[in-house]
């Protein structure tokens, strides 16, 4: 396997496909999951002639357990150890719920200057800020988070069967058709990584306010999200990250969940195929 060491020795867990010289698309996953949950994209951007890479953020997947860094800073950190490690350029960054808040961080402090990336695309991202505060009423009760850190702590294994199966791929609402596949490879996914790492991630990717990242990036920015999103409402995600960014392209897609990218991977693929191509 391929790993890179940060600055604070931690290894980074990383895929990296396709031809070298081709234009590099970077995935970041969603919590609690890994790389693996951009199977589908990869396979189908690396058929269309890209190079296609993905990591697991710290305490995720193959990459280390550590006890320290498990918030934005460290995660885009740890992406741009990878885009150095790889002497990646012109690269879309493709960030999906946490990990869009990941290519948001990474795309305002490190991405820009050095032109290592061209275009962003957030899909169901958490920027710019999910709990609810008197500066963001609409925001989600800490409660919720809350809920999330007793049912991580109580019983991880559970709490990862419960989660894919009702509200993250919309398998809860009348007439759904669960894939069974689906359920169970969130749940191999999620236990894979580090169970503190997954309970300090509740805080970052619900707390921290990422308005001055999404005002801080210039490059064409594409912004998806589905709604009947019952995890991150896109009123205050999608919508909020499109009236704060400079260069940017909205679509909502009607009753699609959170989990759209999967559930959906056919249209998902095409809009972003149709992005990076303009």
């Amino acid at each position: 396997m391929s790993f890179v060491t940060t600055k604070d020795g931690v290894q980074i867990f990383y895929k990296d496909w396709g031809p070298k010289d081709a234009q590099p698309i970077v995935f970041h996953h969603g919590w609690p999951l890994s790389a693996d949950d951009w199977d589908n994209q990869m396979l189908f951007f690396l058929a269309q002639g890209f190079r296609v890479v993905a990591h697991d953020r710290r305490g995720h997947g193959r990459s280390s357990q550590v006890s320290e860094g498990h918030d934005m800073d460290h995660y885009a950190a740890d992406t741009s150890a990878v885009a150095e490690h790889l002497d990646l350029r012109r690269a879309i960054h493709v960030g999906h719920s946490t990990g869009g808040g990941q290519v948001a961080r990474y795309v305002a402090q490190y991405g820009q200057p050095q032109g290592r990336v061209a275009k962003a695309v957030l899909i169901s991202a958490v920027p710019p800020l999910m709990v609810k505060t008197p500066a963001n009423p609409e925001g989600t009760p800490m409660e919720v988070f809350d809920g999330f850190r007793a049912a991580l702590a109580a019983n991880r294994a559970q709490f990862y069967i419960d989660v894919p199966t009702g509200p993250f791929y919309g398998y809860n609402r009348a007439g759904a058709k669960p894939v069974q596949g689906t359920i169970q490879n969130w749940w191999r996914q999620g236990m894979m990584g580090s169970a503190q790492a997954h309970y300090e991630g509740i805080k970052a990717f619900s707390e921290t306010d990422q308005t001055a990242d999404l005002k801080a990036i210039t490059v064409p920015t594409l912004v998806l999200q589905g709604d009947d999103d019952q995890v991150v409402p896109y009123k205050n995600a999608a919508v909020l990250q499109d009236q704060l960014l400079a260069n940017s392209e909205l679509k909502i897609y009607k009753g699609y969940s959170h989990g759209m990218h999967t559930e959906n991977a056919d249209a998902i693929n095409a809009d972003l195929l149709a992005f990076i191509q303009k």
